[in-house]
């Protein structure tokens, strides 16, 4: 089986082009095995790009631990310059089939290749039961939690799949690689959750480490920055426009006043293509 890794801004994924190759069965376990960093290629899971009904592409994605996610921002960028890149559909403008939905990518091409993907990422989910939480609020925004001892405020945004996003002076070691666990299984989240730990630098600029469900630490969360953006907008500390640095390089958020929409844009990088003999 064919595969080629990608990464956006370090969130690096296995990605199997099904357009030219059958569905593979048993993807959970196939995630696992190839996103193991010491048996497999190593990454954050597996994406699948499958043909769509609706849109020009699909994109299935699956975490390093074999549970199946409804969207990845920095996942969904590369499949849009796979798609392009590899000539399955080479318009600068694509729709890509999503768990939450059709969303539309707008391409910068430079040298016949995409560079750089801009992605509507929709409306945010706001409601706490619908992103899910049981932390009342609608929306959740800086509420009081305790978890296991540790005191915090909660900010709770949905982009399709859920988070959490934690407003923080340092985001040490301790928080995202002790607190985030503990916050990703909580009983407060029933489907489990994404979490991000925030720095604010100013109104324009924030510093993000994230603890990905299903993934552990991740160098770029594309959901989770397009919900630091409103999380931030919502509790007070930075404008609808923001430059979030990562681990793995920056995104640029906006969120729309008037569409209500997130726009996220960054880099998309294909690192090699190998075989899987499976």
């Amino acid at each position: 089986m064919q595969f080629t890794k990608m990464h956006g801004a370090g969130n690096d994924y296995v990605y199997i082009d099904c357009f030219a190759q059958s569905v593979p069965e048993n993807a959970a376990q196939l995630a696992r095995d190839m996103s193991h960093r010491r048996f497999g290629i190593g990454g954050d899971g597996l994406i699948l790009i499958r043909p769509s009904e609706t849109a020009d592409a699909r994109m299935q994605m699956f975490n390093a631990d074999g549970s199946e996610a409804e969207m990845c921002g920095n996942g969904i960028r590369c499949v849009a310059k796979y798609v392009y890149d590899h000539g399955i559909c080479q318009r600068d403008h694509l729709s890509i089939e999503t768990g939450c939905g059709v969303l539309e990518i707008d391409l910068e091409i430079e040298n016949e290749k995409v560079s750089r993907v801009r992605v509507d990422m929709g409306e945010p989910i706001l409601n706490g039961p619908d992103i899910p939480t049981v932390i009342a609020g609608n929306p959740v925004v800086l509420e009081p939690i305790t978890i296991d001892g540790f005191e915090f405020e909660a900010t709770c945004v949905s982009m399709g799949n859920p988070h959490c996003i934690i407003f923080v002076d340092d985001a040490t070691d301790d928080l995202v690689l002790g607190i985030g666990p503990r916050v990703e299984t909580s009983d407060l989240f029933p489907a489990k959750v994404n979490v991000e730990f925030v720095e604010v630098v100013s109104t324009g600029e924030v510093n993000q480490r994230t603890w990905e469900r299903g993934s552990g630490e991740t160098w770029a969360c594309g959901t989770g920055a397009s919900a630091v953006c409103v999380a931030g907008v919502l509790a007070g500390k930075t404008d609808r426009t923001i430059l979030n640095h990562l681990l793995g390089g920056d995104l640029e958020l906006h969120w729309d006043e008037q569409t209500n929409h997130v726009f996220m844009t960054g880099p998309a990088t294909e690192v090699f293509t190998g075989m899987w003999e499976s």
